[in-house]
């Protein structure tokens, strides 16, 4: 399992994705989740995945095979439209999970994967999609600015009351970095490194790029003032009418 969110704001975008893939008493692997292409100038696109592993990394090679490929005729290069990339990359994924039917069938159905696709492309404004295992796709909007895969629940609480369009790229970043350590406190198989991306608006590439190991000093910090925080207001908070 993985936990990958992408907010969609008026100044930008900002995506954050752990490294988890499976997790045991003696046995944790890490994968990164956050897929950079090497586009054309006019465009930036990143794709974050949950899901298994081999459909994801399948569907990775795939879109990278096709961007080095000159003569294909639908790649993350030549296609117009963010919106076009997300069914793109949607269809890769039905097909590659139909090739692994038997493997499916054998693995209980688990042979699914997710994706988020975020970018921008010159001209057009800054997206972000989340595309289904069936390979269908929805966009984040005004009245649902992020979209998260994987082990969404436990980050999702945070986003909700603090995500809303007009909030700065910095606070937006700070807040999928807390809503990712309520994710990694309440489950195991959720874990660092952790990336975090930002594109500002009307950008062609990425603007800053950051990785939290498990050990890093602000990482820390701010998961520790998040706590004392929340303690701290647990405490002041309305008493009943029988509390003394």
């Amino acid at each position: 399992m993985t936990y990958c969110v992408a907010i969609r704001l008026e100044a930008g975008l900002v995506l954050a994705s752990d490294s988890r893939t499976s997790a045991g008493v003696d046995d944790i692997s890490i994968y990164s989740k956050m897929h950079h292409f090497r586009t054309a100038g006019d465009r930036v696109v990143v794709l974050m995945s949950a899901g298994n592993l081999a459909t994801t990394q399948a569907v990775i090679k795939q879109i990278e095979r096709d961007l080095a490929d000159d003569s294909a005729e639908r790649t993350v290069d030549k296609l117009a439209h963010l919106d076009e990339i997300a069914r793109y990359v949607g269809e890769i994924s039905s097909r590659v999970q139909g090739d692994f039917s038997g493997q499916a069938e054998q693995n209980g159905g688990l042979m699914q994967a997710s994706f988020l696709l975020s970018g921008q492309i010159a001209g057009q404004p800054h997206e972000a999609f989340l595309v289904y295992p069936e390979g269908n796709y929805i966009a984040a909007s005004k009245e649902k600015p992020f979209l998260q895969i994987g082990e969404t629940k436990y980050g999702k609480p945070i986003l909700d009351r603090i995500i809303e369009p007009g909030v700065s790229l910095a606070r937006a970043a700070r807040c999928a970095m807390l809503s990712m350590d309520a994710s990694i406190r309440s489950n195991l198989s959720v874990g660092p490194p952790i990336e975090l991306v930002l594109i500002e608006a009307d950008s062609t590439s990425v603007t800053r790029r950051c990785k939290f190991d498990a050990d890093d000093a602000w990482m820390k910090g701010l998961s520790e003032a998040w706590s004392d925080g929340l303690k701290k207001l647990f405490l002041e908070l309305p008493r009943f009418d029988w509390e003394e």
